[in-house]
């Protein structure tokens, strides 16, 4: 395998990571005469993460917020997609070493993002349920359904409710999304879906370690979000840790249990460096240290930008938030400073603008928190739809996911509760069932 990447006389940008921060960069470097792009990503698609709870609860169906890269980078001969997994970086040789083959660099932009981070708990690693990726959200939405039609033909009391309670770790955007809109199916759709199911016995638990929701928002955010969960049902337990799950039993650090087959795991994340990098140029989280250029510590020809980068300023002694905005901002900066070392013209530094923080907790309830106002209910609500409709890439997309939410809005329903599980050639199954033995067999 080769990548066939043609040789010019461009300066040659590897951006590796299609997210926020490297779609971005690339979209802003590629009409651009002086650089030859090549974006690497392991799919062939950008993913809108914000609405990945979405998929996961039934109200948008996963190409809602997918958008192929290709479409986004039409008619654009300097920008070179490959699909494929960085396996390194060789920094001496300026070279990316991947599963198609090497990939030589001017410039080297990492923009890995983030994955779940399961504290190294190893019982939770195997048993809970992440959802920081697409193919996720799908599969806990299989996951949750199907546990619906088993609860129908199951004996026991505690089979049943194991099967129907949920426990959400984490009280950031996304464990109180998902506890809302579960809430909120709890009441409205399921059980006309599922009449034979005595819902009121359905317990959604949403477990925090701290003190408060929605850590980085203001207190007014914070209290309100807490009542609105607790208005709609959710059982919310601040200052408790998951200790342990055996896929049946979910431990607390204060010795309590909660029955429930369903663990959802939303309590964190940690950076996707690359293979390659010096261990000196990894912080906290293993994200890795950038000045306020974006350059990697001890280099300038390697760049790291949102989630997986850490660049502290005044106002952010610990880094950017982990969010959508910051890898924007410095996706859209990243690409002015290229042109200006290309043109030798002195850099920018980097200041992060931060437009605010919102999150939604129910059909007309959400919180907003922007630099000069904070307000909350139905118009936060109004809001938030605003500002995530505009930001979804497509209008084809856009014009779904409006309509999604329109019919959802009027009719407390939708035809998205498919359970589609993939059917692997028998081949596939047949290596797959060989792999488990051999896993089995090491660990006895």
């Amino acid at each position: 395998m080769n990548p066939n990447i043609p040789q010019t006389d461009r300066k040659r940008v590897v951006i590796v990571g299609a997210g926020f921060g490297g779609l971005k960069l690339a979209r802003k470097l590629s009409h651009r005469k002086e650089f030859q792009v090549v974006l690497i990503n392991k799919q062939n698609y950008h993913e809108f993460q914000p609405l990945y709870y979405q998929v996961a609860t039934a109200g948008l169906e996963a190409n809602s917020i997918l958008f192929p890269l290709r479409a986004v980078f039409g008619g654009c001969k300097n920008v070179h997609i490959r699909v494929t997994t960085v396996t390194g970086i060789r920094t001496a040789d300026k070279t990316v070493d991947t599963e198609l083959g090497p990939v030589t660099y001017d410039y080297l932009v990492i923009a890995t993002g983030a994955d779940t981070n399961f504290f190294n708990q190893q019982n939770i690693i195997e048993k809970a349920l992440p959802m920081k990726s697409v193919s996720e959200a799908i599969a806990l939405r299989n996951r949750m359904l199907q546990n619906f039609e088993d609860a129908l033909s199951v004996e026991t009391q505690d089979e049943r409710e194991g099967l129907m309670d949920v426990v959400v770790v984490g009280g950031g955007p996304t464990g109180v999304e998902l506890c809302g809109t579960l809430a909120e199916m709890r009441k409205t759709v399921l059980p006309v879906d599922y009449p034979e199911l005595d819902f009121k016995m359905m317990d959604i638990f949403l477990i925090e370690s701290g003190a408060e929701l929605l850590g980085p928002m203001s207190v007014q955010s914070q209290e309100h979000s807490l009542n609105y969960l607790r208005e709609l049902g959710v059982i919310v337990k601040l200052n408790t840790r998951v200790k342990d799950f055996d896929g049946r039993i979910v431990t607390m650090n204060d010795g309590s249990t909660l029955r429930t087959n369903n663990l959802i795991w939303a309590a964190g994340v940690k950076a996707n460096p690359l293979a390659g990098l010096p261990p000196d140029v990894l912080g906290r989280g293993g994200r890795v240290l950038v000045n306020r250029y974006s350059q990697v510590q001890g280099f300038t020809d390697i760049f790291a930008i949102g989630d997986v980068a850490l660049m502290t300023e005044e106002k952010w002694p610990n880094g950017h938030p982990q969010v959508a905005q910051p890898a924007i901002q410095q996706g859209r900066h990243l690409a002015k400073n290229l042109l200006h070392w290309v043109r030798n013209e002195q850099p920018e530094a980097f200041t992060y603008n931060d437009l605010g923080t919102m999150a939604t907790i129910g059909r007309g309830l959400a919180v907003v928190d922007l630099p000069y106002l904070k307000f909350q209910g139905f118009f936060a609500w109004l809001t938030w739809l605003f500002v995530h409709l505009m930001s979804i890439v497509g209008v084809k997309n856009r014009l779904f996911i409006f309509l999604n939410w329109m019919v959802n809005y009027l009719t407390y329903s939708n035809s998205l509760r498919l359970i589609i599980k993939p059917k692997l050639p028998k081949g596939d199954v047949k290596a797959m069932q060989e792999k488990l033995s051999d896993q089995v067999e090491v660990r006895t």
